[in-house]
């Protein structure tokens, strides 16, 4: 197999969205501002019972993408602490192994949120793991059939382009703002509080009287 950096890629980032029953993976090569998917997929361990055999089956695998793909940098999804526990733990447990396996292989981690994840990427903290995906696929260019029923896929592009955003020079950086298609004028001028927008937009805010 081609080894990646032979496409001129300046670096590549692995992204994860850790997890003990399905661990999300991807990777994205940088060059300018240009930004590729190179690879995608998940470690399914649905199957897996054992907690200890599955914490082997993550570090075996990330270790053999670390090889095959040679990432400079690691961008993890740091667990979010909800109301399941033993959830949150497990999830630390998976991000441990992942996080232990760049550190054998001399490769920079940073963690983000899952919230600063969403935010850097729609712009909303709370947005929904199915609009990630969305704009993953539409900013990444990703064919439709290369789409995985696993949302834990695009959540860890979603990782990979956090941290992109987050590193890359001014002057280098896209946004994916600056890669969704402009939206359609209404020759309406831009709101700039809630107040503006209300009084542009009457007919859409329901329950509003004059």
């Amino acid at each position: 197999m081609e080894h990646p950096k032979a496409q001129t890629d300046e670096r590549i980032i692995l992204g994860i969205d850790p997890g003990t029953n399905v661990l999300g993976y991807g990777l994205l090569g940088i060059r300018g501002k240009e930004v590729r998917m190179i690879a995608m997929g998940v470690i399914d361990l649905r199957r897996v019972g054992d907690i200890y055999l599955k914490l082997g089956r993550i570090y075996e695998r990330i270790t053999g993408i670390i090889d095959s793909f040679f990432p400079d940098e690691l961008a993890i999804e740091a667990p979010f602490l909800g109301k399941n526990i033993q959830t949150t733990l497990k999830i630390g447990r998976a991000q441990g192994v992942v996080i232990t396996a760049a550190i054998c292989r001399q490769i920079p981690i940073c963690e983000y949120s899952p919230a600063e994840i969403k935010q850097a990427i729609t712009g909303r903290g709370a947005a929904a793991k199915e609009q990630v995906a969305h704009i993953m696929q539409h900013t990444l260019k990703i064919p439709q059939e290369d789409m995985l029923p696993f949302l834990d896929a695009t959540d860890a592009l979603a990782a990979a382009y956090c941290h992109y955003l987050r590193t890359a020079p001014a002057g280098a950086r896209k946004s994916v703002a600056d890669l969704l298609p402009a939206r359609r004028s209404t020759g309406k001028k831009k709101a700039a509080s809630w107040t503006d927008f209300v009084n542009q937009n009457k007919d859409r805010v329901k329950g509003l009287k004059d």
